[in-house]
């Protein structure tokens, strides 16, 4: 018995070391979690993904420079950072010293007018007016806590929205952005819904891009897109679409069905349940239905759908940017549609640190920071132990923290002039322009390497 015991707690100590270690590399993930958002938004911005699509083969970082004028220093960490979290894919060539980059699927999603682009919805999430909320996340939680959004710019979010253009724009871009992705998975998936639907109201349409699509796919369909007055008023016409303006929490426009995609998300139960109301008045009363594009979140840790994660990230935007709005369960979505007076429902998924120095600096200011060292030691067996981040060449590279460095490496890029995180041919270089005979480099248990410097 006294071996058994040992055993077991002998496998209970080795599987707490590992997570142990396992935390110590994760805990960097959250705090530089802003990275990954701030550099797709850089991509997006600077048209990297369209340079290459329009080149129609490898392209190589010096063509990628040129045509996008950017400095190919920087550029080549920006790739090196998209290429790692594999957004991109790098080909090698004869072009130069440096890979070329072809596209990959996911690539393709950060093109502003791609088929399955999700640039808008990004641009939109990394925008300052939706970002500055997360900031106050933790004030919305407190009792009797104030709405973040709300707190933050004084208003909630759609009267905001209706009292600045640019950023009803932007919501109303990433709203069809999204259509542009979903709503063809709903055609493909569970085209029945529409069966004896001769028209359809979209509530909450936005611009009409859901109607539009839904109009080409069922052109017997009579479609009607109904949002606020300000959204109608940008919205561009469509064949087959009838652009009506007005207010779901007063009532909805007649039709034989309705649909409503991302809109009951930003709200509370009883919101939800006057709207659906509405709905319901303004069907047929034997064969009206109302069609629901939400999220559903499974109960329990142990929910296989691809998309949990999503829904429960969508959560917390709900959170923070709406001032009761939430994802639901199954169990809150049924309560929700019943209270509506719905007798019945159906759920249909679609396939929808210690102290840094010297990598706040460029080369030659860590060159002279080193060499001041070195006068300062014995010149015989004299040496400066540095402790930074050593960035692994090329993808494959195995260091558990690669991905925090490269994380690293854009907040030098955001927080210094010149800093940077380096290779190790880059310290090579900086190590021995400083009048260093030697080095060693040694992987610790941390994102960073140590690194002794022998005079």
């Amino acid at each position: 018995m006294g071996e058994i015991h040992s055993e077991v707690t002998w496998e209970k100590e080795e599987e707490e070391e590992k997570e142990e270690a396992q935390a110590q590399v994760e805990i960097w993930k959250y705090i530089f979690g802003f990275v990954e958002l701030s550099v797709v938004k850089c991509a997006i911005e600077l048209g990297i993904a369209e340079a290459i699509e329009k080149h129609k083969k490898p392209m190589s970082l010096l063509e990628l420079s040129s045509t996008l004028k950017c400095d190919s220093t920087y550029l080549n960490r920006i790739m090196r950072f998209l290429t790692h979290r594999k957004i991109f894919k790098t080909m090698n060539t004869n072009h130069d010293d440096y890979p070329s980059y072809v596209q990959t699927p996911l690539s393709r999603r950060l093109i502003r007018n791609g088929e399955h682009s999700m640039a808008a919805i990004l641009l939109l999430e990394s925008s300052p007016v939706m970002v500055a909320p997360w900031l106050s996340l933790s004030d919305r939680v407190l009792v009797n806590g104030n709405p973040s959004f709300e707190k933050v710019h004084g208003e909630d979010l759609w009267r905001y929205a209706a009292s600045n253009l640019d950023h009803s724009n932007l919501i109303n871009d990433a709203m069809a952005c999204d259509a542009k992705v979903v709503v063809p998975a709903i055609v493909e998936g569970c085209s029945e819904v529409f069966d004896g639907v001769g028209s359809l109201v979209d509530v909450g349409g936005g611009n009409g891009t859901t109607m539009n699509i839904l109009a080409k796919a069922f052109p017997r369909i009579r479609g009607i897109n109904f949002d606020l007055p300000h959204v109608i008023d940008m919205a561009p016409k469509y064949d087959g679409v009838e652009h009506v303006a007005g207010d779901m929490f007063t009532s909805v426009p007649k039709a034989d069905a309705a649909i409503i995609k991302w809109v009951l998300h930003d709200w509370g139960d009883e919101e939800c349940i006057q709207i659906l109301k509405n709905c319901r008045e303004a069907f047929p009363k034997e064969n009206g239905k109302v069609i629901i594009v939400e999220a559903v979140i499974e109960e329990g840790e142990e929910g296989k759908h691809k998309y949990k994660d999503v829904g429960l990230m969508l959560d917390m935007v709900m959170m923070a940017h709406t001032n009761i709005g939430k994802e639901r369960t199954l169990k809150e979505w049924e309560y929700v549609i019943k209270m509506a007076g719905f007798k019945a429902f159906i759920v249909k998924s679609i396939n929808a640190v210690q102290s840094w120095v010297l990598h706040d600096w460029g080369d030659e200011e860590c060159i002279q920071i080193l060499k001041n060292c070195r006068e300062a030691i014995p010149k015989e067996n004299g040496k400066v132990i540095i402790v930074e981040a050593v960035i692994e060449e090329g993808e494959e590279g195995k260091h558990k923290y690669k991905d925090v460095g490269l994380m690293l490496d854009m907040v030098m890029m955001a927080y210094t002039n010149i800093g940077k995180e380096r290779t190790l041919k880059e310290w090579k270089y900086v190590i021995k322009m400083a009048g260093f005979k030697a080095f060693i480099v040694k992987s610790i248990n941390a994102v960073q390497s140590v690194i002794v410097a022998s005079c």
